[in-house]
Formats: structure tokens, sequence, C-alpha cells
């Protein structure tokens, strides 16, 4: 199991595409938190009745921006927000790890924005973590260049996050993404062959 962690705007979707088009399955955090606020998803009461019913659209799912608007500036909500939510997606990562461990797969990946914040690399399940990095510059270019976003909004997110310069020392394999596409995919590709190759040497034991 082989995490993909790094901060806003590293490159860790770009890094993810590309070792999924290799063949191997990736669990996108972003994405289950997603099906959990969907109508029926199992976020959904637990997240009405910790912030009330006004955070609920009218298709019965999570309005993500009632949500934001109620938590984002506000650490308390914040917390009791990742108290529900946290546990949820765990459960969700282990279903996903067990049906794809059934179908024999050698390395699986997690996309994973928090790796760090959310204490997944002391969770028991990872076998080696691989954190994507780019220059300051590169980052804040990438980040600022999505609509809505300021250099203000970018500054709040990085104070919640773990410094890059820490992720890298904690990290097993670190990904360059500040040089081209091509190196990039290069460097990943050359990354999985190894994991899979001691995934078989495992197995073989």
């Amino acid at each position: 199991v082989e995490p993909v962690g790094g901060s806003i705007g590293m490159g860790k979707s770009a890094c993810a595409a590309v070792l999924r088009d290799a063949g191997v399955p990736v669990a996108d955090a972003d994405a289950a938190v997603h099906e959990l606020y969907a109508p029926g998803g199992a976020a959904v009461e637990p997240v009405a009745a910790a912030f009330g019913r006004e955070v609920l659209g009218g298709d019965g799912g999570v309005d993500r921006r009632a949500l934001g608007a109620l938590v984002v500036g506000n650490d308390a909500a914040m917390k009791t927000l990742e108290g529900v939510v946290h546990p949820l997606v765990a459960a969700h990562r282990e279903r996903w790890l067990e049906e794809r461990d059934a179908e024999g797969h050698e390395v699986v990946v997690l996309d994973v924005p928090l790796l760090y914040e959310t204490r997944l690399d002391c969770a028991g399940v990872l076998d080696a973590v691989l954190v994507v990095s780019a220059p300051e510059a590169a980052q804040r270019e990438r980040v600022l260049a999505r609509p809505g976003m300021s250099a203000a909004k970018l500054d709040a997110i990085l104070a919640k996050q773990m410094p890059d310069e820490e992720k890298r020392r904690r990290a097993d394999v670190v990904i360059d993404t500040g040089c081209s596409m091509e190196d990039t995919k290069a460097a990943l590709l050359t990354v999985l062959e190894e994991q899979r190759r001691i995934a078989r040497q495992a197995r073989a034991q």
C-alpha cells in the first residue's frame, strides 16, 4: 500500500493519474468524501446531526458550500466535522483495500491530501510513503491559477498543513514535480517497478 501525499498544488492528482494509467488502483480520499456527502451517503445524517439540517441540499446530500460557510475559519467546528468524517473515510478506505487485495493487486495507491496531518502514516497500513513536491514558486503559481483562489486563501491553507520540508523528511520516496511532466512520469514509473519487485519478493517468502 503506497500513499501519495503532498501539500496543495504539488501535483498529487497528476501523479495519481500517471499511476492509474499504469494499471495501479488509486483510492482518492477527496472522491471518497464526495461519495459520503452524496444523497444517501454515510456522512449525510451524522453531519446534519452535528451542524443542523440547513447544511443539506435539496437533493438530500450535504451542501458543501453551506457546510464550508460554517466550518471554514472556525477551528472548533472543523474539528467536529473531522471527528465525524475521518472515521467514515477510514472505513471506506479499509473496504477498498480489502476489495483490491481480493483482486490480487501487487501495489495499490492512496491519494491522500492530508497524509501526515490525519496521521495515516501511523495507522499501520502503509508499506512506503511517497510525497510529491515542487519549488514554492511553482506551487504558488499553480494554486493561484485556480478559480476563486487568492494569496490570502492559499496562505491560510498552508498555515494548516505540515511544511513541505517536513513532509519530504518523513517520506520514503520524494517525487519532484517541478520538472517536466515527462521526467516526473519517468520517476514515478521507476518507483512503481521497484515497489512491484518488493511486493513480488514479499509474496514469494
